[in-house]
């Protein structure tokens, strides 16, 4: 077992035009070249103008992993500014219309584009993407099946995507709803073993229906690129420390299971279904709705959970030095995630100001400046309001 569990983040953002709080259609090539120079190795362009990718260095703590992501974020904010736009963490952009998207032109996004039709015009999603290196390919495999049932809770904790095309959706995390559009997301099948997995995988490149493992985007995968286990169900955090927490959490759940090698060692059909419709309870109440447990078939409260998994993980946490980002987790758990916060200012600035526009201006206000750490002065006494219904 690699004690260090060495890890990367990557965090996708919206670019939104400052003046009218919408997406920003089309990017000057200016503002590209600024972020080229000024962060040569850590930005890419997405499959949509209106959004941008970041990529920390390989980390081997947590202070890491945050000094490099506080960096990009007030650094990609200030360009953005410069440039008339605003830089947004969220899984969806609370108004953009995807209809009006125009694709970033490049050769890998323009063969995705013909193979998606639609589809592709419609991703205008952010998320999170935390890799974990396992050296070992099959181990890799082995644990993509053996954490699925944790998945749900990294979603809950997570939740950044209430709105939709300027419209409430009811979900706290809408964003992987859209992406169910798409082929191969959502889980992965429980495959036997590597051999299993890098036969389905070699099928599907020999019959030409897709170029290599890449084009597989599972809510976790093992990376393409890299000897890592890539976690993509999460939502693009708004608050650092959420993400840091969440990332956390995953090095610490690779970390235990790897510690423990019964644990889901032999994953049934039925347990993959539950924590599908686990994934469904977390996208539609976050952190308020409840889970189902298979061992106990009954619903538990994701702050429930949360406490008695952050117990199971205490020595893994203090193995990787994590135990601050960890114990985060509870906060979250109990005062809610992106979402609630979105929701509230939503309804407050509505009440106020009055109008649905200027719901949605206060909330793309408050996104970018939690994006860029300024913080956001809340009415006195403000809390999220907790919404629950299991």
């Amino acid at each position: 077992m690699n004690e260090a569990n060495r890890f990367g983040i990557e965090e996708e953002y919206f670019l939104s035009d400052a003046g009218s709080r919408g997406i920003a259609r089309k990017v000057s090539p200016k503002f590209f070249a600024a972020v080229q120079d000024a962060f040569p190795d850590e930005v890419q362009r997405e499959m949509l103008q209106s959004q941008i990718e970041v990529a920390t260095p390989i980390c081997e703590s947590m202070a890491q992993a945050r000094h490099s992501l506080s960096t990009l974020r007030k650094g990609l904010a200030g360009l953005a500014l410069e440039h008339e736009m605003l830089l947004l963490a969220c899984g969806t952009h609370p108004s953009a219309v995807w209809s009006r998207q125009r694709a970033t032109e490049a050769t890998r996004y323009d063969q995705i584009m013909r193979d998606l039709q639609m589809l592709g015009s419609r991703n205008q999603l952010c998320g999170l993407h935390i890799h974990v290196e396992i050296e070992d390919e099959d181990e890799r495999i082995r644990l993509m099946v053996r954490i699925l049932p944790f998945l749900p809770l990294l979603l809950a904790l997570s939740t950044s995507s209430p709105f939709w095309q300027g419209q409430r959706t009811g979900l706290m995390g809408y964003r992987l709803s859209a992406y169910a559009e798409l082929p191969r997301t959502g889980l992965p099948e429980l495959f036997t073993d590597a051999a299993d997995y890098r036969s389905y995988v070699e099928t599907l490149v020999a019959a030409g229906a897709i170029k290599d493992a890449s084009y597989i985007w599972w809510a976790i995968r093992p990376s393409d690129t890299h000897p890592t286990l890539e976690l993509r169900i999460a939502d693009s955090c708004t608050r650092l420390d959420d993400t840091l927490a969440i990332a956390a959490l995953y090095r610490c759940l690779i970390r235990h299971l790897q510690r423990h090698r019964g644990l889901n060692a032999e994953l049934t059909p039925a347990a993959r279904a539950i924590a599908a419709e686990n994934i469904w309870r977390a996208q539609r109440y976050g952190i308020h709705g409840g889970l189902i447990c298979g061992e106990s078939r009954t619903m538990r409260s994701v702050p429930s959970l949360i406490d008695e998994l952050l117990g199971e993980l205490a020595d893994d946490a203090a193995a990787l030095g994590c135990k601050a980002e960890l114990a985060y987790c509870r906060r979250l758990a109990a005062n809610g995630t992106s979402a609630d916060v979105q929701l509230a200012v939503f309804e407050e600035a509505r009440g106020r100001a009055g109008g649905q526009a200027a719901g949605l201006a206060a909330v793309v206000d408050w996104l970018a400046s939690e994006t860029r750490l300024d913080g956001v002065a809340l009415s006195p006494g403000w809390q999220p309001a907790m919404r629950g219904a299991a």
